[in-house]
């Protein structure tokens, strides 16, 4: 990774876009978060590579299939670049929990992957979740835990257990605009 480069790996469901206890299965079921893709396009001009992996275990439990989640992430990226923005990469994992594999979070496969892919050490880079699963394998990399309070953050901080050092913020404008 080019020395300067600025990396921050953000969950999908419920930072990004609204999340759904039914799962996004559809493009027309996903819809940005207030104020996201506007958080996205500061990070791009600060050049940060803006990096997402994702939980998609929809697709091992058969509700939907790959060519849907293409399309999802398809709808995602052009949403994103018309506020001037831009993903760099996404990262999910297929499986259904019981599959028990090494990419699904709280897990670090993903995140390793990532550090791979960009060669860096993924240390004090953040990583901005809704779920305590993505705030725990962050903190297993030494990479930095962000709670945004939108999709189930205000649920997740009520539960408590957050790894140490984890950050709190109203959503992912904020995150960012503490960022840069």
């Amino acid at each position: 990774m080019a020395s300067g480069m600025k990396l921050i790996i953000l969950d999908r469901d419920g930072v990004i876009n609204y999340g759904s206890t039914q799962f996004i299965k559809h493009p027309n079921e996903w819809k940005p978060l207030p104020g996201s893709l506007e958080a996205i396009a500061r990070l791009v001009q600060a050049d940060y590579r803006v990096v997402v992996a994702t939980n998609q275990s929809g697709i091992g439990r058969g509700l939907f299939d790959m060519l849907t989640l293409n399309a999802i992430h398809d709808k995602m990226h052009k949403t994103v670049a018309q506020a001037a923005g831009r993903i760099d990469a996404i990262f999910y994992c297929p499986h259904a929990a019981e599959a028990n594999c090494s990419c699904r979070k709280p897990k670090t496969g993903m995140l390793e992957t990532i550090a791979l892919r960009y060669n860096v050490n993924l240390k004090g880079v953040p990583m901005v979740g809704d779920a305590l699963r993505d705030l725990e394998s962050a903190a297993k990399m030494g990479a930095q835990p962000i709670l945004v309070l939108t999709g189930k953050g205000t649920k997740t901080q009520a539960k408590g257990g957050l790894p140490e050092g984890t950050l709190v913020y109203r959503d992912l404008a904020a995150v960012v605009s503490t960022l840069i």
